[in-house]
């Protein structure tokens, strides 16, 4: 490899690392905002209004109860905040009674973490009442007292829980995200399929099921985002509105992840068909336009769930709903031109499929299978 080609390689790799870089950070500026405000909130109030000298467990407690994990907010809030002060009060504790040094450390250390197991399950929980008990027992103590930093670490949590509570962000981003990255990649998946059958090509058709399989941290992505985007929902007054919304994006967020897994059992259905030649030239030319538009209409549904505009969401919605139901009438071996057993059985795998992705634009599952010819 020349000298030329390694620097357009670095240089195209350097710009992609930075629109990456600038993406996450602009979609964490909000989060930022708030851990920042947060931390200096809680700090300022422990300093100023309670009089402790350089609060430092105000501030920490508070930026790692928000920080940037997923799940449920205000669990993992609690657990930061009673763990910290609870971690905090054993190495108060411990620490009057052994002094402080090394070995002690590691004591508090070893009592903090089976306590905090037997108290809870949580891995944070368990950290956190860990980390803030060793740094007691490492740190110099407090003026105020030995219990000052107890006081602070409650002052951070509380802030970090009525942070979460009125200014929380909107529930809808996340999963909207999420579930338009899962529908995108079952449109690619379904496209992959259609240059499978269109081209005889087995290799094709099994490397779309290897792409549907390794599709499921989207759908485990999408799974965790409405944890929090529910609880978000249910506590904040300013986002309570949009409970039935969040509520229907579920809904169809469950039927994309069907749909998902129906690709899996397709995919691999047409690697079959494929290497026994089971359909005419024209069934693979009528069937693979058929998964072309259903990757088309997959497509839309993707923007329509994700659009923050509730009339364009709806026109979109609309949009494929339509189109995936003048498909869903086509499913039918004969309309397809389809006379062997396994092309048959091709199209009978591919209904529910069709039948969850109908299911993701609203429709309940009786209107969305009457649509499917009889057979």
């Amino acid at each position: 490899m020349s000298a030329g080609t390694r620097l357009t390689e670095a240089r195209s790799f350097l710009r992609r690392r930075g629109r990456a870089g600038f993406s996450r950070s602009k979609s964490s500026f909000m989060p930022a905002l708030r851990i920042t405000f947060c931390a200096v909130a809680a700090y300022v109030v422990a300093e100023r209004v309670l009089g402790h000298q350089g609060p430092l467990f105000a501030a920490t407690s508070s930026i790692i109860a928000l920080g940037f994990a997923k799940g449920p907010r205000v669990r993992k809030v609690l657990e930061v905040a009673v763990g910290c002060t609870l971690g905090i009060t054993v190495g108060d504790l411990l620490l009057h009674f052994l002094g402080p040094g090394i070995w002690q450390a590691a004591l508090v250390l070893l009592v903090s973490i089976l306590l905090a197991r037997f108290l809870d399950s949580g891995t944070i929980f368990t950290t956190q009442m860990a980390l803030q008990s060793v740094l007691v027992v490492l740190l110099p103590a407090p003026v105020g007292g030995p219990f000052t930093r107890s006081l602070d670490a409650v002052i951070g949590g509380a802030f970090a829980l009525i942070v979460t509570m009125l200014i929380p962000g909107d529930p809808r981003s996340e999963p909207r995200s999420h579930l338009q990255k899962l529908l995108d990649e079952l449109s690619g998946v379904l496209r992959e399929c259609a240059d499978a059958l269109a081209q005889s090509d087995p290799t094709k058709a099994w490397h779309a099921l290897v792409r549907a399989r390794a599709s499921q941290p989207l759908i485990d992505d999408v799974r965790g985002s409405f944890s929090s985007a529910r609880e978000v929902a249910r506590i904040s007054l300013a986002y309570r509105r949009h409970r039935d919304e969040v509520g229907d994006l579920q809904d169809s967020a469950e039927m994309a992840d069907l749909a998902m897994r129906n690709s899996r059992v397709f995919s691999r259905r047409l690697t079959s068909v494929i290497n026994h030649a089971a359909m005419t030239d024209e069934a693979i030319e009528a069937f693979s336009e058929v998964l072309q538009e259903t990757a088309d209409a997959v497509e839309i549904l993707a923007e329509g769930l994700s659009d923050s505009d509730s009339g364009a969401r709806e026109r979109r919605l609309s949009g494929a709903r339509n189109d995936l139901a003048e498909i869903a009438t086509r499913l039918h071996p004969k309309h397809l031109g389809i006379v062997t057993m396994e092309g048959e059985g091709l199209v009978l795998v591919f209904r529910p499929l069709m039948v969850d992705l109908l299911e993701a634009t609203g429709l309940s599952h009786d209107d969305a299978a009457a649509y499917l010819p009889r057979l």
